[in-house]
């Protein structure tokens, strides 16, 4: 994966797949220029769509929550993990089955969406069994889960994130609860969500999209997720991974675009041009010899053509072997004006 040129990415792809926390906002806090951005591209023509791992929360839930922020989000716009695990669940098993749900609101709303029957007992013989997280979830609800997997039922879960970030740290995500039951049963479960390439191309049938972006903050799922489902992808530094990392990035998990913070969607976007370990654009330029990282100047406040340059040049680098520890010790100072 190499970074790409391009004209007004509002412009040249018909729908943009937004993550939301990282990108559109953190926590109740919104993302500088994260509504005027948005509103600009959706005002030019582009279509959005909000893609999230949440399970719990409805997209009514949702949508309120990004139009309180001045995001102009529909309902119908957004696309939840559980909206996911529930059109996986119709994959396995016949409509209008029971189905035993680990999780909130969220989860029974999408399942009872697409017909299904919840309940809360395997002794109502649930023909599937579909988790996703709920800071309610416990030991009661996720045995009744195992006794029903134990019994036949298909297990499904809505994502297999580990961690989920909260304002103390990173705390117990799907994947970690998931993994209990797995245990407890031997059962792996069939899975959805970010990073898996499904979800994203979901949530582009979801409004029609063509010629989708993704857009996100989180690497190992935003990104590595586009580029398993063939799309190109925009990586902006308002969230998780900052700029080091994009430069460290392991192919799976490399952008098409960068850019600062949501701005970068309606604006035209060069890539640099290579020549051997030397990547240079608009007077910026940066390489790396021998394991040495070199700049035309300083990393620290760079230009978004240099941060270019250096993604690139360390792209080029790590693919011919370059030692990661060593850059990640050069790229330190690394910071985007």
């Amino acid at each position: 994966m190499t970074l790409k040129s391009s004209g007004q990415l509002s412009q040249a792809y018909d729908a943009a797949i937004y993550d939301l926390d990282g990108v559109c906002y953190r926590g109740n806090e919104p993302i500088d220029h994260a509504g005027e951005a948005i509103t600009a591209a959706v005002d030019s023509g582009q279509k959005a769509v909000y893609l999230t791992n949440n399970a719990a929360r409805t997209p009514a839930s949702i949508g309120e929550h990004l139009r309180s922020l001045d995001i102009p989000a529909q309902d119908s716009e957004v696309y939840t993990a559980a909206m996911a695990g529930a059109e996986l669940a119709t994959e396995h098993i016949p409509a209008g089955s029971k189905v035993l749900v680990i999780g909130g609101e969220g989860l029974v709303w999408a399942l009872e969406q697409r017909g299904f029957t919840v309940v809360n007992s395997a002794d109502d013989d649930p023909a599937a069994v579909v988790q996703g997280f709920h800071p309610t979830v416990g030991w009661q609800v996720m045995s009744e889960g195992a006794l029903a997997i134990n019994k036949g039922a298909v297990f499904i879960a809505t994502n297999l994130d580990a961690s989920l970030p909260q304002e103390r740290g990173f705390m117990l995500g799907n994947g970690a609860l998931v993994k209990a039951i797995e245990h407890a049963t031997g059962v792996v479960p069939f899975a959805t969500g970010k990073p898996l390439p499904k979800v994203f191309q979901q949530a582009a049938e979801s409004i029609s999209a063509v010629t989708p972006i993704a857009v996100g903050d989180r690497l190992n799922t935003d990104i590595r997720g586009a580029v398993a489902a063939g799309l190109d992808s925009l990586h902006v530094l308002t969230g998780v991974n900052d700029a080091r990392d994009v430069a460290l990035a392991v192919p799976e998990e490399r952008p098409t675009y960068l850019a600062k913070n949501l701005l970068g969607l309606n604006e035209e976007h060069a890539a640099p041009s290579v020549t051997g370990n030397r990547a240079e654009l608009g007077g910026e330029w940066a390489e790396v010899t021998d394991g040495t990282l070199s700049a035309s100047n300083a990393l620290n406040g760079a230009s978004m053509d240099l941060y270019r340059c250096v993604v690139a040049a360390c792209w080029i680098a790590l693919d011919e072997g370059a030692d990661r520890d060593s850059l990640f010790t050069q790229l330190a100072e690394l910071q985007v004006n």
